[in-house]
């Protein structure tokens, strides 16, 4: 009796801190802002880095990170411009850049992503749609409205916003996007500045294609354009240029250990494979472990 009286107050007592957690939690996170252009911010926050331009009539934003965020991002917004949001483009379907999409969908913003990006939140909504932990109106607003294959322009008086799909990167349904005359490129999770990128192979990813989307953006930028990284801090052609030259230089390494016979297990155990960057890339979420064998899993499969 004692126990069954114990393990009610532990329950009770859980039930009343886990709200206090996630309200603490949330208070934490601040909205930074780095101004890149004279329109072009960028919002820091926790999940994928939020891309804003300032248009002339309208506000074009990329990703907007998690639900529970989504009225300190839009006050931040509102601290930049009285303009509304005439498009959410979501650059792919992770829910740390796609999980505010309900609140910010509305009679004003439409939400704009590649075909594969509306298959997918489809299908995550459809779980929890099925679980009933969201309704049928929240189901539908997650959902992209406008979607496209390859290429898709938008044109606000003199400024061009270019967004191309990249191939089986980061996912199948990654996009950057290009704001030509502010000089400003939105990578999405195809680039993770500073550390070691996630390519999710459940979902489309591959190395291979990762590495071919930083070449196609290193194609299209130029040499003062500032890069909007997924996560990380704001970045460069150079450091763009550099990330791609780890990332070659890790698959060689790899590539060479698989040639030799060596299982996962042992390319994950082999710390020297990534000796030269475990100090400046190894620190973020990937670590470099972890690294090494989404690397493995991506180049044997291929």
């Amino acid at each position: 009796m004692v126990f069954y009286k114990m393990k009610v107050t532990l329950i009770i007592l859980i039930c009343a801190i886990c709200p206090l957690m996630v309200s603490a939690q949330e208070k934490d996170v601040v909205i930074s802002v780095d101004k890149l252009s004279n329109d072009v911010y960028m919002l820091t926050g926790q999940g994928g880095n939020i891309g804003v331009y300032v248009g002339q009539k309208n506000v074009f934003m990329i990703d907007d990170q998690f639900d529970r965020l989504s009225g300190k991002i839009k006050a931040t917004i509102d601290s930049l411009t009285d303009k509304p949001i005439a498009f959410l483009f979501n650059t792919h379907m992770h829910g740390d850049h796609t999980g505010g999409n309900a609140k910010f969908n509305n009679d004003l913003t439409t939400i704009v992503a590649h075909d594969n990006v509306r298959k997918r939140v489809m299908i995550n909504q459809q779980k929890k749609l099925d679980n009933k932990d969201i309704t049928e109106l929240y189901y539908t607003k997650m959902l992209p409205e406008v979607t496209f294959s390859e290429d898709i322009t938008f044109y606000d008086g003199e400024e061009t916003i270019m967004a191309f799909h990249v191939h089986n990167a980061h996912t199948d349904g990654d996009a950057m996007v290009y704001f030509v005359n502010n000089d400003v490129l939105h990578m999405g999770d195809t680039y993770f500045a500073g550390r070691y990128p996630y390519i999710d192979l459940n979902s489309g990813g591959s190395l291979k294609g990762y590495i071919n989307a930083h070449k196609k953006a290193l194609m299209v930028i130029g040499d003062e354009t500032k890069i909007i990284p997924g996560h990380g801090r704001p970045s460069s052609k150079q450091e763009l240029e550099n990330y791609v030259s780890m990332l070659e230089d890790l698959m060689t390494k790899i590539l060479a250990a698989i040639k030799a016979g060596k299982n996962l297990e042992e390319v994950k155990a082999d710390s020297l494979i990534s000796a030269a960057y475990d100090a400046t890339h190894g620190t973020g979420y990937i670590k470099p472990e972890a690294m090494r064998e989404i690397f493995y899993k991506s180049l044997v499969n291929q």
